[in-house]
């Protein structure tokens, strides 16, 4: 076939009007997004420049708001490309501690302006006012020099648009980041119009509809419904985020984007999140070699009832963490090895321990192999041997066999310790059920929940402020929409039930030096709550009633401690009798096992 002089140039023409088409594109948004952090910029100096000429505190107010909207505005690609930058722009009001690092990080940005602004403005606030509105332009600074440089990729636009969405019905909808203006339907609508416009320069003639119609039917709800505490939250992810979020895979796929993977716990072809196999079960292994498998998990199975990893054959893993009990023991606290004396924390549940990025109520490890490994040489848990149980086991014929087939080696001569902590592991990582009537709910069957049990999410997010610890759909502290970091919390809880003195438990100021980590722990799962009292660190409260009601009167500071480093907002909740019990009928919903 004989290809013309000018049919050569006409399809290296077409080729390279694609090529630039391309590149345009996503010149064009990172061209917009300097504008927008420009604007995001101006509304911060607006608000400097009314505080510097002393206006009321209505216009300082109102300032700020536009201000929090045009970070909105930017959201999706600040969260996404700087984290770092991000942090400081609209991080937590509260010291934060790197959990790697140790590094201690100081509020700033506006949630700590928003602090000083409501619910009133105090004049003598007005020097720290100043000076974080002016560390805010170093922030804006930096973005403009980032985005100014750094080359957007389709693929990373499509995956910072499924975060976004993630975010803002996880995080957005809850009073998150804006726990006193409460603007939260406002500031997620702009949020979605800006990525709108983004997602739009990827649709052509047969798309548009496919995306836009979900993303309208969203922001008009958003606009339509702007009372926090009666928005219907479950109707907003079935009838707008689902839809949104399906929508945007789909496109991504019928566009052949070319996705760069890699290791997050939400998988990044996941629709929604609620889809049954949405988290990654080994996210948070060591390495893909340590990948949970069938035979190691059948291996990890046997060896969690076999009392040979502890001193004296006297306790396997499931003498405390019981199958019939969401794998807790159902106990205040369990007792030392061999002894009566109590251990100092309650036992919590192995369900859906793989989901979290880091382990025990003071986070102390990382892995579920380090975590096994600490409760075996631990002298008042197991005070057992690795060494010692692998040459035992290595003596049995059985576990020989299930050894080589969960571990495949030429010439072995022994187990090694590490096989036994990574089996055990990966036992525990199939410990995972994200399928309640909550899930099957948020699936589509609209008989899985009842008018209550809906309320009770809608306040669980809502009115309650579960939501901005127990994030959803996972329920525990891990951080959405990437789950990577887990918080830790100082509630103030009681030794006593009815005691005026806080535990003496420190938590996590034992490893991390910090006073402002002192009696700081783990925000739990509240996934199979009705199965695993009793309740708190401690075991403190017997019923998810008591709970509910220590909540409801602000913690430890409500109940009248004096703990100034306590993290919950020690406002009282001002719940009704049917509000809480609205609550508990939701969280029972969330009840299911591993099968």
């Amino acid at each position: 076939m004989k290809i013309t002089f000018s049919l050569l140039l006409v399809l290296v023409l077409f080729f390279f009007s694609c090529e630039q088409k391309k590149i345009n594109k996503e010149k064009t948004v990172a061209t917009n997004l300097l504008q927008q952090i420009d604007a995001f910029s101006g509304a911060k100096d607006e608000l400097l420049h009314a505080l510097e000429e002393h206006q009321s505190e209505h216009q300082l107010q109102g300032l700020f708001l536009e201000a929090r909207i045009m970070y909105k505005k930017i959201e999706w690609a600040a969260e996404y490309y700087s984290p770092v930058i991000s942090r400081r722009i609209n991080g937590a009001p509260v010291i934060e501690v790197e959990r790697y690092s140790g590094q201690v990080f100081e509020p700033a940005g506006l949630q700590v302006i928003e602090a000083l602004l409501f619910p009133h403005y105090d004049t003598t606030n007005r020097t720290e006012l100043m000076k974080q509105l002016r560390q805010l332009q170093t922030q804006c600074d930096k973005y403009k020099t980032y985005f100014s440089k750094v080359e957007l990729m389709d693929w990373q636009i499509y995956d910072a648009a499924k975060l976004e969405l993630i975010r803002i019905q996880t995080l957005g909808i809850t009073g998150f980041d804006n726990p006193l203006t409460l603007h939260s339907m406002e500031e997620s609508s702009a949020a979605l119009q800006s990525l709108k416009q983004v997602m739009q320069m990827y649709l052509d003639e047969n798309d548009t509809e496919q995306l836009t119609v979900p993303f309208d039917k969203a922001i008009q709800y958003f606009d339509e419904h702007t009372d926090f505490n009666a928005f219907n939250r479950a109707q907003f992810i079935l009838q707008c985020a689902n839809p949104m979020t399906v929508a945007l895979v789909n496109l991504e796929k019928k566009q052949q984007v070319k996705m760069a993977t890699y290791n997050r716990l939400l998988n990044q072809d996941a629709k929604t999140l609620f889809d049954i196999h949405a988290f990654n079960v080994n996210a948070y292994a060591p390495n893909p070699a340590s990948y949970a498998t069938k035979e190691r998990i059948a291996l990890g199975k046997i060896l969690f009832v076999d009392p040979v990893l502890s001193r004296d054959n006297a306790r396997s893993c499931q003498s405390c963490h019981q199958p019939d009990k969401a794998f807790t023991d159902g106990m205040v606290s369990n007792t030392a090895l061999n002894s009566t004396k109590r251990l100092y924390r309650n036992t919590p549940s192995l369900i859906n321990a793989a989901f979290q990025p880091a382990l025990f109520n003071d986070i102390r490890a990382v892995l579920l192999e380090e975590q096994i490994d600490s409760v075996i040489h631990n002298k008042s848990e197991m005070h057992g041997s690795l060494k010692t149980a692998a040459e035992k086991l290595w003596k049995q014929e059985s576990y020989k066999g299930l050894f080589s087939k969960a571990y495949p080696l030429a010439n072995r001569t022994a187990i090694d310790t590490m096989e036994i902590l990574n089996a055990l592991a990966s036992y525990v990582r199939s410990l995972t059920s994200l399928d309640s009537r909550f899930d099957q709910y948020m699936r589509g069957d609209q008989a899985a929940l009842n008018t209550e049990e809906v309320e009770g999410f809608n306040l669980f997010m809502g009115k309650a402020k579960c939501g901005t610890c127990h994030y959803m759909p996972l329920f525990n502290g891990a951080v959405p929409p990437l789950f990577m970091t887990i918080e830790t919390e100082v509630l103030g809880v009681p030794q006593t039930k009815q005691g005026k003195t806080i535990d003496p438990d420190l938590g996590r100021y034992a490893s991390n030096k910090v006073a402002d980590l002192k009696h700081s722990f783990k925000t739990p799962t509240v996934r199979n709550a009705n199965l695993t009292a009793p309740y708190m660190h401690n075991g403190v409260f017997s019923s998810l009633e008591e709970v509910i009601d220590f909540y409801d009167e602000g913690g430890g500071v409500g109940m009248g401690m004096d703990l100034p480093n306590q993290t919950l907002s020690a406002d009282p909740l001002k719940l009704s009798d049917q509000e809480k019990n609205a609550v508990i009928a939701f969280i029972k919903s969330l009840e299911s096992t591993p099968k």
